[in-house]
């Protein structure tokens, strides 16, 4: 995970790559043997959830193996060869996660085709003991796999990649949202569409910068397909809170639209896909220096050190764009609700509500 204020980016250093959702199903769980399994699946009528069982789970973790965990190109052949011939990489920072058990432990990673430097032949290759609710994440097997390496990155159209290693070969199809634009009235004339961020939840968010307070905000794109169910909170209607996800939203007083205002503690100690959005930037569309400007315009100490990507130019690290709070219970929620409903606020500094990192709370 990123740190406050400078981050280490997750497949360029050790610290983070999440564990919990859009997992790559390397072993299927189900109550049936693996044979009788996938002819089910082939039979099951469409529509219908995937079903899980224990005994399946415990199957798989105590299933066998003599993979070497410290062998990193013997994963990455592991990992290659287990996927289909195309994949979709959902998240706009374009990571591709995945998950899997080995003597009982489960191992979390992510294969990268970062936007700054895919072209140059590099795909960052990363996983490590995953966290859970009784221990942290364990030691990071980080590698930046190139041609060297006998892994080949051949791009084969804006958004697409096919990467090549011994006779396998898997096409990754990153998240086309060129066209995802917020739909007219959602913004003020003061914020500025910095582009679409999808992480590694599933949920959508628009990047937005106000330019009169020079702070960010992650609104919920509602034009898009919303895989959770927002619940309103005791205290007010105002916010509400995903039942899987644990995002908390704000109802906005003015416009028709909800702001990212807190994730839940636990998701971010526990590393998993419900840790936030700071971490899947819209690198695939951002245009020109327009991140860059805004972070330097919301934090002069940087102006001059970073690229267009938002990375400290010096170091490996990644200025973190998280205004939201990190919460361990709803009540701390409700000082969002206190600001915004002050009418003794001026409104021009009603956007400070929404954002810690812009001094509001």
């Amino acid at each position: 995970m990123r740190l406050p204020f400078i981050a280490t980016e997750k497949t360029f250093c050790p610290g983070h790559t999440a564990t919990l959702a859009i997992i790559v199903a390397l072993f299927m769980i189900s109550a049936l043997p693996l044979s009788s399994s996938r002819a089910a699946a082939q039979s099951k009528p469409s529509g219908l959830p995937e079903l899980r069982t224990d005994q399946g789970f415990l199957e798989e973790i105590s299933k066998p193996s003599n993979l070497d965990i410290t062998d990193r190109m013997a994963v990455f052949r592991f990992i290659l060869s287990s996927l289909p011939a195309q994949v979709k990489v959902y998240p706009t920072e374009n990571y591709y996660y995945f998950t899997f058990y080995l003597g009982g432990i489960e191992y979390a990673g992510n294969m990268r085709l970062a936007a700054v430097d895919r072209d140059k032949g590099i795909l960052h290759f990363a996983y490590f003991e995953a966290a859970n609710s009784s221990s942290t994440d364990g030691e990071m097997h980080y590698k930046p796999l190139t041609q060297e390496d006998g892994v080949k990155i051949e791009k084969k159209g804006p958004l697409s990649y096919a990467v090549t290693f011994e006779k396998r070969t898997v096409l990754f199809q990153l998240n086309d949202l060129r066209d995802v634009k917020p739909p007219a009235g959602l913004l003020t004339a003061d914020e500025q569409y910095l582009g679409p961020v999808q992480d590694e939840s599933g949920i959508p968010f628009f990047l937005v910068f106000n330019r009169t307070q020079k702070v960010f905000h992650y609104i919920l794109n509602e034009t898009m397909k919303i895989a959770e169910d927002f619940r309103p909170t005791t205290f007010t209607d105002r916010i509400v809170v995903g039942k899987r996800t644990g995002f908390a939203l704000y109802r906005d007083h003015f416009i028709d639209r909800k702001i990212l205002i807190g994730v839940n503690t636990n998701n971010v100690i526990m590393n998993n896909y419900y840790d936030g959005p700071f971490d899947q930037l819209p690198d695939n569309f951002i245009v020109g220096d327009t991140l860059k400007n805004a972070i330097e315009a919301s934090d002069p100490s940087v102006a001059g050190r970073l690229d267009r990507y938002g990375y400290i130019k010096d170091t490996e690290g990644r200025y973190l764009i998280g205004p939201y709070l990190q919460y361990s219970n709803v009540s701390e929620l409700a000082a969002f609700h206190d600001c915004a409903k002050d009418r003794s606020i001026p409104r021009k500094l009603y956007p400070l509500c929404f954002s810690i990192q812009g001094g509001g709370h």
